[in-house]
């Protein structure tokens, strides 16, 4: 008998034994008895409670015959085994179990590289198989190490070394399904296990030829290919081991990733890195997504003191896993990425500037290779800022627009701004740039209803801060950022450049009505942007782009935010611009110069297009065809040329290539536009409003016919008067401090108190107004002196402004 046992002996010998010994052949190559597997089969599934004592007499014979290398009857046993784990599902198959992995370890112990393929194949047949009951005992912590090892295969026969490693990634698979719908499925995910399995399966992932093909979703290879390419099939079980993920264990999959890219010093070029995480972001659920970003950014920070493209690298990754999360739950990291991101950027200008310094010091003064990588970083850094931020939804963005702009380093404000006292100018400057450039990034494709929710006060005054224009750059990348967020129908691209454009309605532009909320705003805000284009116009240092940009800023807030007031509030700046190239108080260069006046002419035949009043239109075109006679250097299309002759000076030309204040506000005026204010000239003021306007129009509203009249008007324009309008603080301290007390009152105080006093101050306001209604009307001096009252349903004739007296009201 192929066992060794005499015929007299065999007799004596226990059923199961003798049932076992039977399936066995005495040639080996004969291969497995059916007949008598099948009466041991039945046996077992009959008398259950032996399927222990099969199981330990099996892996008996199973050790020994490894022993004596005899492979065939190795064979014979394990598929005997398999067919007894594929038959019997009882609760007695848990120690019949305990032999089988014994046995299966057994043959991956052995240095025989068919055994060790035969044990894998056994497991993964019985990691397939659902079990009634979970195993509370059972640990595969061996098979776990041996398998990762088979992965790791150097076999000097290449075919024998992709078959150990295929089967090393098979059962990694196998221990990853039985594990996973197991009871005790965590046991997996511990960092002595991931530590093993994550770095063999990314070892083989590494051999694919062409990595491009296998970014993005997960692919379907055939199972042909899974089966003989290591590559494939450790990538399909990265996949599948990801996907099985949960809240708790995804970070423990994630961290082997970073210390398998660190050894292998694959960062610096990243191109598996990126591929790598774009599987991770691709397998994972998408909820879980902010955890690989948290751990890419903490990884961020480990390698900060690492070479420029080490960080560059792990940036470029950041930005893929970025770009792919935002398409889904992104989480709670928004601030922390973008916080973390400034900050890297804030020591990479760093590390720029101290090795800058250092090759000043020894004398060399070229460009060094690690400046040239740091700014590869700064690059990365800002295209991953823009990238994510302009995939954000439009509340979030915002709030990360005040964001980027509070780390901004203006001077005179108050905002938490990246500590930049270490850098010096030249290090404050480079922080400016590189910021703005990111908020530009962040900025692009927003569209906010209103102007204000794009730019309010908070965001609206460090941006267009003096210490934001000392530089050519500076204000290129400010105006770029206002144009952004005020061109709300993509106009912007139709502008393009600095020309006298023949005909603005072959530009098709898209526009509103403005709304009630913009004009508000350009009430309170619009002398900060006028007053920004007009001190923008008036640096030295400005090029060619600066002028096309300034031009973009007044077209696109005629088209998105201009009504009659705006209107003529541009022409006065306009005019203003012009007489500043004219006077040249400021000593500007002669191409400055010739530079205002061909952006003022550029506008104005825009505005006067828009705005379409034939006489203005006709002065505008007239002014522009006398310049391309006389004086081409005053019109865009020849001053920004390579080579143009400058004029000597300015003085000596005729009125009739400047555009006349006079014949504007006749040409205005006879189309129904209030053209009084033309006649003020502009003053660049800091707060809202000028005094001068403030005068002007308290002039507009008084009659103005009568000598009493107008000393009435001299006397209300005090000192105090005066001073009240340059200083509103005060007033606005104490408009915060009542604002404050009524939100409190309405917070603390009983219901009914507060609706008492409402009905107060309502019968107080209605006795009031009776009060008004009530006073002496004498007829006009003129129709623009009158107010016409309308209260409710009832309308009430005119009254002279200067007769009605509004006692002091205070109603909430």
């Amino acid at each position: 008998l192929s066992s060794g046992v005499c015929c007299c002996c065999a007799a004596l010998r226990p059923r199961y034994k003798r049932l076992v010994d039977n399936i066995f052949p005495e040639d080996p190559k004969d291969g497995l008895v059916k007949a008598d597997m099948e009466k041991l089969t039945f046996y077992a599934v009959s008398a259950p409670e032996k399927l222990d004592r099969i199981g330990a007499y099996l892996a008996e014979r199973l050790s020994r015959d490894v022993v004596r290398h005899r492979y065939g009857y190795v064979l014979i046993a394990m598929e005997a085994l398999d067919q007894l784990l594929m038959a019997c599902h009882s609760q007695s198959i848990k120690p019949f179990v305990e032999s089988f992995l014994h046995m299966v370890a057994k043959l991956l112990e052995s240095g025989e590289p068919k055994l060790q393929v035969l044990g894998t194949n056994s497991f993964v047949k019985f990691a397939n198989i659902e079990e009634d009951t979970p195993s509370y005992h059972r640990r595969y912590d061996f098979f776990v190490s041996r398998f990762s090892a088979m992965c790791h295969s150097c076999d000097h026969d290449p075919e024998i070394q992709t078959e150990i490693r295929i089967a090393g990634i098979r059962g990694i698979q196998g221990v990853v399904r039985k594990t996973v719908n197991d009871e005790l499925r965590a046991t997996i995910w511990e960092p002595q296990h991931m530590d093993k399995i994550v770095p063999s399966l990314l070892f083989n992932m590494q051999k694919i030829d062409d990595i491009d093909s296998r970014i993005g979703p997960p692919s379907s290879p055939t199972g042909g290919e899974k089966e003989e390419n290591p590559a494939l099939l450790a990538e399909n079980c990265f996949r599948e081991l990801l996907g099985r993920a949960t809240y708790g264990n995804m970070n423990n999959a994630v961290r082997p990733v970073f210390a398998h890219l660190d050894h292998h010093r694959l960062w610096d070029p990243n191109e598996f890195a990126v591929s790598c995480f774009k599987i991770i972001m691709y397998s994972i659920q998408a909820q879980y997504s902010h955890h690989v970003i948290q751990e890419i950014l903490g990884h961020l920070d480990v390698r900060k003191r690492d070479s420029p493209r080490v960080r560059a690298g792990i940036i470029q990754v950041l930005l893929e896993a970025v770009a792919i999360a935002a398409k889904g739950s992104i989480g709670p990291t928004v601030l922390e990425v973008f916080n973390t991101l400034l900050k890297h950027l804030r020591i990479s200008v760093d590390f720029e500037l101290s090795d800058r310094r250092s090759s000043t010091g020894r004398g060399t003064f070229s460009t060094s290779s690690k400046e040239s990588d740091e700014r590869i970083v700064q690059n990365a850094i800002i295209q991953t800022i823009g990238f994510f931020g302009s995939n954000l939804p439009d509340y979030q963005r915002s709030e990360i627009m005040m964001f980027i702009m509070g780390k901004v380093p203006v001077l005179g404000t108050t905002s938490q701004s990246l500590d930049t006292s270490h850098l010096g100018d030249m290090g404050t400057r480079r922080i400016q740039i590189m910021l703005l450039r990111s908020l530009l990034m962040v900025t692009s494709g927003y569209k906010a209803t209103t102007i204000s929710n794009a730019l309010p006060p908070p965001f609206l005054d460090p941006l267009l801060s003096p210490s934001l224009m000392e530089d050519s750059e500076l204000r290129q990348l400010v105006l770029e950022i206002l144009h952004n967020l005020i061109d709300r129908h993509d106009n912007r691209a139709k502008l393009r450049g600095i020309r006298i454009i023949p005909d603005v309605s072959d530009l098709k532009i898209k526009r509103d009505k403005i709304s009630r909320q913009d004009v508000s705003f350009m009430k309170k805000h619009g002398q900060q942007l006028y007053r920004h284009i007009y001190l923008g116009c008036k640096e030295e240092d400005n090029v060619q782009k600066n002028f096309e940009l300034l031009f973009t800023s007044l077209a696109l807030t005629t088209i998105e935010l201009a009504n009659e007031e705006v209107v003529i509030d541009l022409i006065r700046l306009a005019i203003a611009l012009q007489d500043v190239a004219i006077i040249n108080e400021d000593n500007l260069p002669m191409f400055n110069r010739c530079g205002v006046m061909a952006l003022v002419a550029a506008y104005l035949n825009f505005l006067s297009q828009m705005i379409a009043v034939p006489a203005f239109c006709q002065h505008v075109s007239k002014v522009i065809e006398t310049r391309s006679l006389e004086a081409s250097y005053f019109l865009p299309e020849t001053i920004f040329k390579d080579k143009c002759n400058l004029p000597k000076s300015l003085e000596k030309h005729e009125k009739d290539l400047f555009f006349l204040t006079n014949k504007i506000a006749e040409s205005l005026g006879g189309s129904g536009y209030s053209v009084e204010r033309l006649s003020v000239p502009y003053v660049p003021q800091v707060t809202g409003q000028s005094v001068v306007d403030t005068i002007s129009l308290q002039v507009d509203i008084l009659p103005g016919n009568g000598t009493e009249d107008k000393v009435d008007n001299t006397e209300e324009i005090t000192f105090e008067a005066l001073k009240k309008a340059i200083d509103n603080n005060g007033l606005e301290e104490q408009e915060k401090e009542k604002r404050r007390l009524v939100i409190e009152k309405f917070q603390k105080a009983p219901f009914e108190e507060i609706a008492a006093q409402c009905e107060t101050k309502a019968n107080l306001l209605h006795d009031r107004l009776a009060q008004i209604l009530e006073l002496t009307i004498r007829p006009p001096p003129s129709p623009s002196g009158t107010m016409t009252i309308t209260a409710g349903h009832a309308h009430y004739q005119s009254v002279p402004v200067y007769e009605m007296k509004f006692p002091d009201l205070c109603v909430y």
